[in-house]
């Protein structure tokens, strides 16, 4: 009888404890439902995230191979893919730039067109060839226009690589942190015409140490390496096709990321005013012409104002579309098209 009791008395602690439990499962899945977002990460640790880094990361031996490829190509571009290449069937970019010239801190530095979280963005669709574009097409606009080459087999070993690196870069990062390393920092635009006499001033108070009094940068001294500084016209830079030769775009990537090493996207040294005429100055030179151009933007009413070659659908002037002042055309365009443009 006795052992009986203790058989009645354990059911009705193991059927109390798994009741507590269903409640308890219950109530969490109720809560749940509400506040998802109650299980994600304590956002106080999204403050303290910072992104990967391939060269200091303690586990980079174990780093994917494929990833360790790409990030070798697009931080020794010139050697790996480019004039310097001893395999000619690699020479995919035409001048000597790495891509991390313009993608600072090996893509990872917030304003300055960061691969952090960048393959979340793609497919998307790109005014340019007015299509879905993928993100191999935006890699070989890099290649076409920034680097001044040729587009990349999309289903190549490097394409595919170069791929893997960027996505690598992604993997962890919060959502609430997307947005920050996404493209450049955007400025109030003047509504006069940028001044290359201003921006010649700025160039030599703020630019010229390290990118030298005629804009030729400085070389690596290892020159496989291409640049330490890059050039920022002539033949060795971008050519007119780049988004890098659109004075807004330029100015915005000034403002978040120049003078480097002093600013940040969140704690510039210039003003809007000085990108802005910086910007007009280091694009008043020489550069190398992209082949047909003139075919860029099929539906040309989704061609961004400063885009400094026409043609155009609108009657303002190749001085107006290069220098500005650009509000005027903005204006235009959220009036005829209800477009609304922001460079």
């Amino acid at each position: 009888m006795e052992r009986f009791k203790k058989i009645i008395k354990s059911l009705y602690f193991l059927f109390g404890t798994i009741l507590i439990l269903v409640v308890v499962l219950f109530s969490v899945l109720l809560y749940y439902n509400s506040n998802p977002d109650y299980f994600l990460v304590d956002k106080a640790d999204h403050e303290f995230w910072t992104p990967k880094d391939i060269l200091n990361d303690p586990l980079k031996n174990f780093i994917d191979p494929e990833v360790q490829y790409g990030f070798l190509l697009v931080s020794e571009s010139p050697s790996q893919m480019g004039p310097q290449s001893p395999d000619a069937s690699m020479r995919y970019a035409g001048n000597n730039l790495k891509c991390t010239n313009c993608h600072l801190k090996n893509g990872t530095q917030a304003g300055s067109g960061s691969w952090v979280g960048v393959t979340n963005r793609f497919p998307q669709f790109g005014a340019r060839g007015n299509k879905i574009g993928t993100i191999e097409d935006r890699v070989n606009g890099c290649l076409e226009r920034s680097m001044n080459g040729k587009k990349m087999p999309v289903d190549s070993k490097p394409m595919k690589a170069i791929v893997a690196y960027m996505e690598w870069l992604g993997e962890d990062i919060p959502k609430d942190k997307e947005e920050e390393y996404k493209g450049f920092p955007s400025i109030k635009l003047p509504d006069v015409a940028a001044n290359v006499n201003i921006g010649k001033e700025v160039y030599n108070s703020q630019c010229m140490v390290c990118h030298s009094e005629n804009g030729e940068g400085q070389r690596a001294a290892d020159l496989a390496q291409g640049y330490l500084y890059p050039p920022l016209w002539g033949k060795d830079s971008y050519n007119h096709g780049a988004g890098m030769h659109r004075v807004i775009t330029a100015a915005e990537f000034i403002k978040g990321n120049m003078p480097f090493g002093e600013a940040t996207w969140d704690n510039p040294k210039l003003t809007d005013e000085e990108a802005y005429h910086v910007a007009a100055y280091i694009n008043s030179f020489e550069r190398p012409l992209k082949s047909l151009a003139e075919n860029d933007f099929p539906d040309k009413k989704l061609k961004p104002v400063s885009t400094p070659y026409g043609p155009w659908e609108d009657s303002f002037s190749e001085e107006q579309h290069k220098y500005g002042p650009f509000p005027p055309i903005i204006e235009f365009y959220n009036r005829k098209y209800s477009i609304v443009k922001t460079k």
